[in-house]
């Protein structure tokens, strides 16, 4: 059983080495680890959130992390070349 070997007693002369990487998909295995909450959050946004059936917490979580990851690129940025914002936001 291979997983019950270590890394250095797997034999991989048999298995090309992988030069190219620019069709990986960064983060498709990447399963955070989930921490319960509670939160206060409009009745409107609920009922859209729950419009679709199960898996609106799913949803959110990923609009979240949409969100998240927006801004964290946009303030990498902001050092360099000034991205411009969505209207309504910033100085």
């Amino acid at each position: 059983m291979i997983a019950a070997k270590r890394d250095e007693d797997i034999d991989f002369s048999d298995a090309p080495a992988v030069v190219d990487w620019s069709g990986a998909e960064i983060g498709k295995f990447y399963r955070p680890t989930k921490k319960p909450v509670t939160m206060r959050l409009d009745s409107d946004v609920i009922a859209w959130l729950k419009a679709d059936g199960r898996g609106y917490q799913t949803k959110a979580n990923w609009l979240l992390r949409q969100a998240m990851t927006f801004l964290a690129e946009e303030t990498r940025t902001a050092s360099g070349k000034r991205r411009s914002r969505p209207p309504g936001k910033g100085k």
